[in-house]
């Protein structure tokens, strides 16, 4: 199903072309209302009751969940993808001579920590180098081995949108024994994900791109058999008598269920979660599903008219529905960024691809905006 232009809920001027969701996603207004409206709570903190600190917050985790084919058992709440991977570099066993897979300009939050789990452990962090025909799945497969303990991955490469086939890695690395972890910033709202097929022990996405929600909130996913792990902070709210606030100076050492002993401390945000619910209820009303085809559409134009000024990218269906890495002939020109920025068309680059990132705000006229400044800058 393509989903009509939904620009009317976002406050984006018509004369600026904003192809840059990898960057930011923009605020609907209706987010915008609902994290005002959390702010203001905060002016009249005696309307808050105990209660209010863990409902909110489990309205949200189902909705994740949801996003994901989980349960809000399974979901932690992190205020960023670098927390939800410290939990998993916490808990996943790594011994010596061990491997683990990254790939070569892999996002940096999925790199260092791994580098410094590896180096305490005497094991070896593997960059894999993207093969000669563009196809990381089958990289990544050459490289499991009995000597691997984890592979740190994405669904699609942040830098041009390349494809990873996670149901066949998650089955490989299954097979010898070893785990698999994900960053989906980059992907989750934006596409289809279930983790009952890929079967990841840990899934990690902030709110801020994909899933159009505010910045400093993201869910972590932990597969069940990790529910008896070890969090990274000693928040009291993650205790097991934690609704109980007469009854906080009983300190105990169990902890609420399943995957909410990873939650950060101040987990409620009365502040901004209201905003990342008001976001995932408009993307589970759109669907992924939707929201991927009709954006596959507009980047497979976009890719269309950029080959005819010479322009290369992933071809179709070696790249994500959302997602269009553009890389030139030659030299990027200098300061690209800048000078389409100076033509009201924002996009990003990273790596050697200029990301191209459009949403279901973005219209034909933002497209032809486009097309014009890559025009004058080739």
């Amino acid at each position: 199903m393509i989903i009509p232009c939904q620009r009317h809920l976002f406050d984006l001027p018509d004369d600026r072309a904003y192809l840059n969701c990898a960057y930011m996603g923009p605020l609907m207004h209706d987010v915008v209302d609902a994290v005002a409206m959390g702010a203001a709570r905060k002016a009249t903190p005696w309307t808050l009751s105990p209660e209010d600190f863990f409902t909110e917050t489990m309205n949200a985790r189902s909705l994740f969940a949801r996003l994901c084919g989980a349960t809000a058992n399974d979901i932690a709440v992190v205020p960023a993808a670098s927390y939800g991977l410290a939990v998993a570099q916490r808990n996943i066993p790594v011994g010596e001579g061990q491997r683990i897979i990254v790939l070569k300009d892999q996002f940096p939050s999925n790199v260092y920590g791994w580098r410094e789990l590896a180096a305490a452990n005497g094991a070896e962090v593997v960059t894999l180098e993207r093969g000669q025909d563009g196809d990381w799945t089958r990289v990544i497969l050459d490289a499991i081995d009995e000597r691997t303990a984890l592979a740190a991955l994405a669904q699609n490469h942040w830098t041009d949108g390349s494809l990873i086939d996670l149901e066949r890695v998650g089955a490989q690395l299954r097979d010898a024994g070893a785990a698999l972890v994900l960053d989906l910033t980059q992907s989750l709202g934006a596409m289809p994900f279930d983790v009952k097929t890929v079967k990841p022990d840990f899934m990690v996405a902030a709110c801020y791109k994909w899933l159009l929600g505010p910045y400093t909130i993201g869910f972590l996913y932990a597969d069940p058999k990790w529910h008896g792990g070890e969090p990274i902070e000693q928040s009291w709210m993650i205790r097991s008598n934690a609704e109980d606030f007469a009854g906080l100076v009983n300190y105990v050492d169990g902890f609420r269920p399943g995957a909410h002993r990873f939650d950060m401390g101040e987990f409620s945000n009365f502040a901004l979660m209201p905003g990342a619910i008001a976001a995932m209820e408009k993307l589970l009303e759109w669907t992924p599903e939707a929201i991927a085809e009709t954006l596959g559409n507009r980047t497979r134009d976009i890719a269309e008219r950029a080959a005819r000024l010479g322009l290369r990218s992933p071809p179709d269906g070696a790249r994500a529905p959302h997602f269009l890495g553009l890389s030139f002939p030659e030299a990027m020109p200098p300061d690209l960024v800048g000078t389409l920025a100076a033509r009201n068309v924002h996009v990003s680059v990273r790596g050697q691809s200029m990301r191209v990132t459009p949403h279901l705000y973005n219209n034909d006229d933002d497209v032809a905006r486009l097309m014009d400044a890559l025009g004058a800058v080739l």
